[in-house]
């Protein structure tokens, strides 16, 4: 195992890029023609990404990284179905990352929206009310912990998700086991553009926040 395929090494990498976005101060690695042709036969990313969809999350932006080195997989709300799941085993099985990031964010569209479905009863028409059916449970676990508020319920869905990864996957949760693979959750702030860790499986020591 190299030094980058070691799940905190990789965590720590990741969030170093993330300070340097914070701070206005980022390098773009990895984001030129020779990097380009680096990638072109083959992908070695460091981390998986799942994230939501929102158009102000950019992975590759807001951890100052480039081409080859995140393996992103995005939804509304970050609800997990067979489809994410499949891309997220590829990643850890076939491309063998030692991290997957899930990464929410505040103001969220789909949290407020199931946050809106069970205090009115009204729930979106369409296939968004399926997006919405798959955050509820988080927002209901959040409540009944007597966490109420939107920083509150941000955090239990991220750590919903987390645990729902590692419950429904037996490769993540072998390699997670084995020493192979960090599971973490990270809420973004829109606002500061920090990533604050909010759950953590698999490292083998704690990791800072990024500030």
């Amino acid at each position: 195992m190299t030094e980058i395929q070691i799940p905190g090494n990789a965590f720590d990498l990741l969030l170093a890029g993330n300070q340097r976005f914070v701070s206005g101060s980022p390098e773009h690695p990895n984001q030129d023609a020779a990097r380009r042709t680096e990638t072109a036969p083959s992908q070695q990313p460091f981390a998986v990404v799942f994230g939501c969809s929102d158009s102000r999350l950019a992975a590759e932006i807001i951890f100052d990284r480039g081409l080859g080195d995140l393996f992103v997989v995005r939804t509304a709300g970050h609800v997990a179905g067979t489809e994410v799941l499949g891309s997220i085993e590829f990643g850890v099985s076939v491309l063998n990352a030692p991290l997957v990031v899930v990464l929410g964010h505040d103001s969220c569209g789909a949290v407020a929206a199931a946050c809106s479905a069970l205090e009115d009863g009204q729930t979106p028409g369409g296939f968004v009310r399926d997006v919405v059916e798959r955050v509820t449970p988080s927002v209901l676990a959040a409540r009944a912990a007597g966490r109420e508020t939107a920083e509150e319920i941000l955090a239990e869905h991220i750590e919903h998700t987390v645990d729902l990864l590692l419950e429904r996957s037996r490769v993540l949760a072998e390699r997670v086991a084995d020493g192979r693979l960090g599971v973490v959750g990270l809420s973004y702030r829109l606002a500061d553009g920090s990533a604050q860790l909010v759950a953590a499986r698999g490292l083998a020591t704690a990791a800072p926040t990024a500030s």
